[in-house]
């Protein structure tokens, strides 16, 4: 079973705490990989391809909902005829 200890503060101050403003950015390390990893190529930003792709993931399961719930209204005969 782990005890309660007390634990001695040092009282060392009033610190200020102080952000950074927003138009600041944070200081961003030369190499974010280790000496064994391969870094990432710089990515021009977004093609036509990530747009296709995109739309693509976002529409095709609406047109399948869709679909499927069609499908299910004609097969319980509640498509009005």
């Amino acid at each position: 079973m782990t005890q309660a200890g007390k634990f001695d503060t040092i009282d060392i101050g009033e610190l200020p705490a102080r952000l950074r403003p927003a138009d600041v950015h944070a200081p961003v390390a030369a190499s974010q990989a280790g000496p064994f990893e391969v870094t990432p190529d710089a990515r021009p930003g977004s093609t036509v391809r990530d747009a296709l792709m995109t739309g693509l993931l976002v529409i095709y399961p609406a047109f399948a909902a869709l679909a499927a719930i069609i499908a299910g209204l004609f097969l319980t005969g509640a498509s009005g005829t």
